[in-house]
């Protein structure tokens, strides 16, 4: 039903994770040690990042999104063009032929491999729609979970230049202000995704919100380039784009949109046998970006010549993003695997 983040903490192993993992679990960064706690458990075997035999994941039949897709978003708040411009490059990349190995687009390729009823595969064209500014806080600074899909009405009903409705490949990504509080942000929640009700927008939308942690929580969602208060000593990581906040809400976003793909209204692909609380592709795999991630290690990543982390090439930046469930292989799978 929703995607949210709750506080889990770096004593768990990857195993114990996927047994007792909460279904409202989205995108929560994991503190990180410098040992692999996975390792004790697969030896020097690195093909098994976050593999279970306890992960049922199923298709129930639902819509995917099969045809190209289209991002509209709506930034609410105050955005620097800087910022605008790193966050739409990532989309752009998603579809990217020409970056360099590993890319955004060898990460998309796993999200391909889901199919539909008809045995159609998601859509290899993610791009960037029409955009709305909402830079004067038309809902105020404070939203609730309701009150989002009520900035989504504004944007598609507005007089001036509204977003085009489309329901069948249409997402729309609504992305908050570092000023803006959410409901359950920082505490549960740094992004999370669902479909618009009717009676409030008019239409069924498939859409998510993530919101910029860079005043509030950091710590929680921009992890590892901002660390929790909770572990002292531990220094963090350089950005690869020199913004904590957004290059945080890059790895969001890809959660996001990988699990909109694959589960647009909350009845295709999940595991758990309650659509209310879906545990999806990106939540199987929270925490891991590189080989041997799991429990407490993110995996192995890259360090660029300026020191800043990443673990895959857009188009001409740099990104860190978590990686997703390949349901064939039955793994967390990132773009080192089919990214040749």
């Amino acid at each position: 039903m929703r995607h949210g983040c709750v506080p889990l903490y770096p004593v768990l192993l990857a195993v114990t994770v996927l047994l007792f993992l909460s279904p409202t679990i989205a995108w929560r960064p994991w503190p990180h040690n410098k040992t692999n706690a996975q390792d004790s458990i697969f030896g020097d075997s690195k093909k098994f990042e976050g593999s279970s035999e306890f992960v049922h994941l199923k298709y129930h039949m639902g819509p995917v999104l099969t045809a190209n897709i289209t991002v509209h978003t709506i930034w609410y708040g105050t955005w620097q063009r800087s910022q605008k411009k790193i966050i739409r490059e990532f989309i752009n990349s998603i579809s990217a032929v020409d970056s360099r190995h590993p890319s955004v687009a060898g990460w998309w390729r796993t999200v391909q491999m889901y199919t539909d009823q008809t045995g159609s595969n998601i859509s290899k064209t993610v791009r960037l729609g029409q955009e709305k500014n909402d830079r004067f806080y038309s809902h105020g600074k404070s939203l609730t979970r309701l009150s989002i899909q009520s900035v989504i009405k504004s944007a598609v009903t507005a007089r001036s230049k509204p977003l085009p409705v489309n329901a069948k490949s249409g997402l729309y990504l609504l992305l908050t202000s570092d000023d803006v509080v959410v409901q359950d942000f920082c505490g549960q929640v740094c992004g999370f995704h669902y479909f618009t009700f009717p009676s409030i927008v008019g239409y069924t939308l498939p859409y998510a919100w993530v919101g910029n942690s860079q005043k509030f929580c950091p710590g929680v969602c921009a992890y590892p380039f901002a660390v929790p208060d909770y572990i002292p000593g531990l220094k963090p990581l350089k950005s690869p784009n020199g913004d904590v906040g957004v290059d945080g809400m890059v790895s969001v976003i890809g959660h996001e949109i990988a699990e909109l793909a694959t589960n647009p209204l909350v009845n295709a692909w999940y595991a758990g046998q309650d659509p209310s609380f879906p545990v999806e592709i990106a939540d199987l795999c929270e925490g891991i970006y590189g080989t041997g991630g799991g429990g407490s290690y993110t995996g192995q990543l890259f360090n660029g010549e300026d020191g800043a982390t990443f673990n895959m090439n857009g188009i001409r930046r740099r990104f860190l993003v978590q990686w997703v469930w390949n349901h064939v292989v039955n793994y967390c799978s990132g773009p080192n695997a089919l990214d040749q």
